[in-house]
């Protein structure tokens, strides 16, 4: 297995720059592993897929405003911060820039476009670029702070909560959990009455949404931590669907990790997990909890698009991929959608 295994060639014009409106009218296409088949849908039509007694586990995680631009004190130069992980109050890993002009003790001021000011401090480097960062008043973070989009979207957001879910709730990411995107509370409520569960579990997506692997041997890649919490609700709801038949069907790349990572962190029964996971999911996983995954179409060479290879195979999925650029599916994080059963 190498990395070169889950590359592919996407024209540019079908990133995806801006959400669809309605979000749930972005399109779906449905992969049944079983049959290799490939179906082209509408996201709203999800429900026709789904069975009573199946339950959709979902990310709650809410992204923060974690894009930070200031400029050097004394000398004006400007500054940019990309939060990552909060260790404790006040102080973050976070990416900078131009990180070779901010060593140690550098006093940085960012501020926001209403003249908010927060005062950071670099107190020390990390690996892969990362430094620690030390934030005078946290609490200044929802004025001083922006949306931190991804490197491919080049568009301004018109509405910042357009890149949250609707059932967004546990602040911690920096970057939106993109699979759930599609949901609006009416798609929610019309999967209820079908009688199909809801579980929410939180997992804070971090810097490997980011980062590519760059490792010709993905084996050798180290995933960055993030915090992952299933709670007791949700492990017996999870629990409860499977002992009466239900699918396990994870909304997104992170539920899935999240699942499998209290998984095998328990027994045979799902046991509630809050710890950090740098769960690596490649080809040859065995997967434990996760019966069927909605997903976006991810970049090449992506954690992300690794995973999906493993849960459906990866001759299924450069099928998948191939046929979504030649009917002209948006990709990425405010892309369309699919449905692997």
């Amino acid at each position: 297995m190498r990395t070169s295994d889950f590359d592919y060639e996407l024209p540019s014009q079908l990133i995806a720059q801006v959400p669809l409106e309605p979000r749930d009218h972005s399109r779906l296409m449905v992969v049944n592993r079983g049959r290799g088949s490939l179906e082209h849908r509408r996201f709203y039509q999800l429900v026709d897929y789904l069975e009573p007694g199946d339950l959709l586990v979902l990310n709650d995680s809410r992204v923060l405003p974690a894009r930070l631009l200031g400029r050097k004190a004394g000398t004006g130069g400007k500054v940019e911060a990309l939060l990552l992980r909060r260790l404790k109050e006040g102080l973050w890993e976070a990416l900078v820039k131009p990180g070779k002009r901010l060593p140690e003790g550098t006093e940085v001021e960012f501020e926001s476009a209403s003249g908010a000011r927060l005062a950071g401090r670099i107190i020390a480097r990390g690996e892969h670029g990362i430094r620690l960062l030390h934030l005078s008043e946290e609490g200044l973070l929802e004025k001083v702070g922006v949306m931190p989009l991804p490197p491919y979207i080049h568009r301004p957001l018109e509405e910042a909560e357009r890149y949250q879910t609707v059932y967004a709730r546990s602040k911690g990411s920096v970057a939106a959990p993109t699979a759930g995107l599609h949901f609006t509370p009416q798609l929610l409520e019309a999967i209820q009455a079908r009688g199909i569960g809801l579980a929410f579990i939180t997992l804070h997506v971090g810097l490997d949404s980011f980062r590519p692997v760059t490792e010709a041997d993905p084996l050798q890649h180290s995933m960055h931590k993030e915090y992952c919490e299933v709670s007791e609700q949700a492990a017996q709801k999870i629990n409860q669907a499977r002992v009466k038949g239900g699918r396990i069907i994870c909304v997104g790349t992170t539920a899935v990790r999240a699942v499998e990572q209290a998984a095998i962190a328990g027994g045979p029964e799902l046991q509630p997990y809050r710890d950090w996971s740098d769960l690596f999911i490649l080809p040859g996983h065995r997967f434990r909890i996760v019966d069927g995954l909605i997903t976006n179409f991810h970049l090449p060479r992506s954690t992300l698009l690794m995973l999906v290879c493993a849960f459906a195979g990866q001759d299924l999925v450069k099928r998948a991929y191939k046929e979504a650029i030649e009917h002209r599916y948006r990709f990425y994080s405010f892309g369309d959608a699919m449905l692997i059963l």
